[in-house]
């Protein structure tokens, strides 16, 4: 039977022990690590999600092949379907992490804890662009909660732990490595993943990614694999990316961004020469920030405020950093002369 060609299905992850017998003889020495203490500490924060949803598509089975045929009219006139996800507690008064297309077109959201408590749950403000909700419940007492780390202090085969809700088994941990940082998938502007050898699995879907010190260094979000199942290559959204996010939601229930209005792309090099770095401008939209400043095509705009940019990623992650109503300068290079320009950075249209 001919084999499928790879997916990427939006599933967060879950870790197995990474494979004995490719271990080194210093690491045979030393011992694989005991995570029976971390799991112990961490757990009680890591929350089961129930999402009922009356558009009649589980939300494990969004962007799914399968998707096709569960979006059938007669099927919304039914009962209405129920998926599940992961979360986890970030303050004792009941705040919870999640993914954004855990909750899709939620209708109720319920919330269980690692004790068998359930409670309804509100959503606070969802960010679709980097995959990130929060939730609010009531508990009736303080619950324990775990902090978010720094993603850009991890390394490449360091282990991490990963707790979650795979097919409704709450209170699962596995454990793996980073197999690589700063992942894009292209999936969207604000791809910067982190690449696990974790299985995910449905179910798993913003459940947090721990390093050895209990901090969450990643929101496990979705996989690579051929056939739906875990095939040994999950991504997570570093801490790093989700902090300012899950900040703006806290404060206000959405995600404002910095906007030029302008289309770019990387720039070309030229034969036999090496890549040049900047973001070369490929179209700018009429009455936008841009078009005001006198931003034009074929510009390549090489710095943002003194910030070097390599490529267009760099400029869109920038100007996205920074509040709309605020200057910035950008240096840029026009038909062979370097320029600065002085631009007002709109607010991006549409959610987040």
């Amino acid at each position: 039977m001919k084999a499928l060609p790879p997916k990427l299905t939006r599933r967060a992850a879950l870790f197995l022990p990474a494979a004995l017998g490719a271990c080194g003889p210093a690491i045979a020495q030393r011992g694989l690590p005991d995570f029976a203490d971390l799991a112990q500490s961490v757990i009680p924060a890591v929350v089961s999600i129930q999402v009922t949803t009356r558009d009649g598509v589980p939300p494990e089975w969004r962007n799914q092949p399968r998707e096709r045929n569960q979006r059938d009219p007669s099927r919304r006139r039914g009962p209405i379907i129920q998926g599940a996800g992961s979360g986890f507690i970030i303050e004792p008064s009941g705040i919870i992490v999640t993914n954004a297309h855990v909750l899709g077109e939620a209708a109720n959201v319920l919330v269980g804890l690692h004790d068998g408590s359930e409670y309804p749950a509100t959503i606070i403000g969802i960010d679709e662009l980097t995959d990130i909700a929060l939730l609010k419940i009531e508990p009736q007492r303080p619950l324990s909660a775990v902090s978010l780390g720094h993603s850009r202090q991890m390394r490449v085969g360091q282990w991490v732990l990963a707790a979650g809700n795979p097919f409704g088994l709450g209170g699962s941990v596995t454990s793996g490595i980073i197999s690589a940082i700063g992942r894009d998938i292209r999936l969207g502007p604000f791809d910067d993943f982190i690449q696990t050898d974790a299985p995910i699995n449905p179910g798993n879907s913003g459940g947090p990614l721990f390093n050895m010190a209990g901090e969450v260094i990643g929101i496990t979000t979705l996989i690579f694999s051929p056939s739906g199942a875990s095939a040994g290559i999950g991504f997570a959204v570093p801490s790093d990316l989700a902090r300012p996010v899950i900040e703006q939601l806290l404060r206000g229930g959405r995600v404002e961004r910095g906007w030029l209005g302008v289309s770019v792309g990387d720039v070309e090099a030229a034969p036999g020469r090496p890549p040049r770095g900047g973001a070369q401008v490929l179209g700018v939209e009429r009455g936008s920030p841009a078009a005001r400043s006198g931003l034009r095509q074929g510009d390549v705009i090489t710095s943002v405020d003194g910030a070097r940019i390599g490529n267009n990623r760099d400029l869109v992650r920038g100007i996205s950093a920074i509040p709309p109503g605020q200057n910035v300068k950008l240096s840029l290079l026009r038909e062979g002369r370097v320029i600065e320009i002085t631009v007002q950075v709109g607010r991006r249209p549409g959610p987040g």
